[in-house]
């Protein structure tokens, strides 16, 4: 494919979801109403954003795979001459994947969205924010001016808010608050590094700056040391990094589903693609001095994360499931960071591979998670874990500790969507053959042998703590699908069993031990086998060939980590 056609393709990926957002709260042409106008405006949220997978697939398709360490799609025009900042966009092997990404799953979301509307205002906002949304999201990772991606940056943040506050649960409106403020806050430290970026270089273009020979040069040794200070705080919380996560769980737990698969599939995504795109290439020397702090963090978290989701998946703790999923967040991308901290071409792959699969396997998680709400009015573990078999006949013996045959678990009341759950949940913990298992493993292979000049002692502290973390990730994983899926009653500082007598009644008995009727709980729509299927699938692709990511990523990580070269 030619150079103007792949500039017209990404120009569009940027530009459409805007025109879309505008044409969404203009009243529909008379031959597209239909007979529900709110149906009319969802239908048009699903074509905007399928367009734009097409666009995003065709760009990928026309991308030149044999060089992807070069930037490809360019666009540069200058947009304000007296501050030097230009209207720059391109396409690499790093931002291709976050584009398709981002494409993909703002179009699932807008196609679940059509079946099954969070309930809230008017579908045209709704619709008008999504698409927004999009846009913001897609220019972040297109724009290569460091003041063009503060704004894309900025730019979702406003749509998320009020997707969260008029479409979210309980607690929505604080929750929302938190979100703004936290983000707010974050992005004001982090314009404060970039202008320092472009004031001491006397540009902002990310492509010259990444370059050892160009403006890079004038960047003295402590200004990098502050420039990286305040950019990464910003990019910290949107990552989200122990302790600027406490945002997250509130804003997931209260968001409707759309909004935490988009959350975690692809908002968070922008902080660590900040690491990779900005931080690395353009003040390496100050990003050398923080990355062991960088990579302590991140190992806390990981620890963190997992500790925080063996808490919540206790018998009798309260725990949501939705929150469990947000505080799983926590530490996957404490992996992503590891990764990164290392500033090894093998680490900063694990990273964006990492990346990816979080996306992939975290958006189908989020999307199972809101069904399950959908179906029995809770994501309460306490909940969903009393819809357990019946108790069996009084001296069953060991028998008892097997499922009862009348099971009224998750896998015998509806087994295509209990298995697709313990699908996900297996994919997070980092099943081998599966895309969780290689970005974890890389960044920890990463973190093994780091730069020159980093301290090979602490890094394999950090190593052995994430190490630990996998181990802990697989034992929340295991008990969130014992409980909901299998019907068994967890006691952390007991057995597990499937299928007993449980005197807290979590069996779901009648006081007199008769077994109570199961909730019925369909299976799986047709709808939500085409908005779930492509995740399944690509999380499967994704961990059987990771070569198809990783030969995109791995030229263009070589050459940033090389300053141009």
């Amino acid at each position: 494919m030619n150079h103007t056609a792949l500039q017209l393709l990404l120009a569009g990926l940027v530009v459409l979801p805007l025109v879309g957002a505008l044409a969404a709260l203009l009243p529909a042409p008379p031959g597209l109403r239909g007979k529900n106008p709110d149906q009319a405006v969802l239908r048009h949220g699903v074509t905007v954003t399928g367009v734009v997978l097409a666009a995003a697939i065709a760009l990928a398709a026309g991308f030149d795979h044999g060089h992807p360490a070069r930037m490809q799609a360019t666009t540069d025009i200058s947009w304000i001459p007296a501050l030097d900042i230009r209207i720059h966009l391109g396409v690499d092997g790093i931002s291709l994947p976050l584009l398709v990404l981002t494409a993909l799953l703002t179009f699932l979301c807008a196609l679940y969205s059509y079946f099954k509307m969070p309930t809230g205002p008017s579908p045209k906002a709704f619709v008008a924010l999504l698409l927004t949304l999009e846009a913001g999201t897609l220019a972040t990772f297109a724009v290569l001016d460091l003041m063009l991606f503060f704004l894309a940056f900025e730019m979702v943040l406003i749509p998320m808010y009020f997707l969260i506050a008029r479409w979210g649960g309980a607690q929505k409106q604080a929750a929302a608050w938190k979100f703004i403020l936290y983000t707010l806050l974050g992005s004001v430290v982090m314009l404060l590094g970039l202008l320092l970026i472009g004031v001491k270089s006397g540009t902002f273009d990310m492509v010259a700056l990444a370059t050892d020979n160009g403006p890079k040069a004038q960047l003295s040794h402590t200004v990098q040391l502050l420039a990286v200070l305040a950019i990464g705080i910003g990019l910290a919380v949107k990552s989200p990094m122990w302790p600027l996560h406490s945002w997250l769980p509130d804003a997931h737990t209260a968001a409707p589903t759309v909004g935490s698969v988009l959350l975690a599939g692809v908002l968070l995504k922008m902080g660590t693609y900040g690491f990779v795109r900005i931080a690395l290439p353009i003040t390496p020397e100050g990003m050398h001095t923080f990355a062991p702090y960088l990579a302590a963090l991140a190992a806390i978290g990981i620890i963190y994360g997992s500790l925080a989701c063996l808490a919540l998946v206790r018998k009798g703790a309260g725990g949501d499931l939705k929150r469990l999923i947000a505080y799983s967040s926590v530490g996957h991308m404490g992996f992503v960071l590891l990764g990164i901290a290392s500033m090894t071409p093998t680490g900063v792959n694990g990273a964006l591979f990492a990346n990816i699969a979080h996306g992939l396997i975290t958006g189908l998680l989020f999307f199972m998670v809101g069904a399950l709400q959908d179906r029995t009015g809770s994501t309460d573990l306490d909940t969903l874990a009393r819809s357990a078999p019946g108790p069996r006949p009084a001296g069953s013996g060991a028998a008892a500790l097997l499922p009862a045959p009348s099971g009224a678990a998750l896998y015998a009341r509806a087994p295509r969507f209990g298995g697709l759950l313990a699908f996900g949940a297996v994919a997070s913990l980092g099943l081998p053959g599966l895309a969780g298992f290689w970005g974890e493993m890389l960044a920890m292979f990463g973190a093994f042998r780091p730069a020159a000049g980093l301290s090979r002692p602490a890094f394999l502290t950090f190593m052995v703590l994430a190490g630990l973390g996998t181990l802990l990730t697989a034992a929340y994983l295991l008990l969130v699908v014992r409980r909901v899926c299998m019907g068994g009653s967890v006691d952390l500082a007991g057995a597990a069993v499937l299928g007993a007598a449980d005197p807290d009644g979590e069996t779901g008995a009648d006081p007199d031990g008769t077994p109570a009727p199961a909730p019925a709980v369909p299976d799986l729509a047709r709808y939500e086998y085409a908005a779930w299927t492509p995740l399944a699938a690509l999380t499967v692709l994704a961990g059987l060939w990771p070569a198809a990511l990783l030969g995109l990523t791995d030229p263009a990580v070589q050459q940033l980590l090389g300053g141009g070269k």
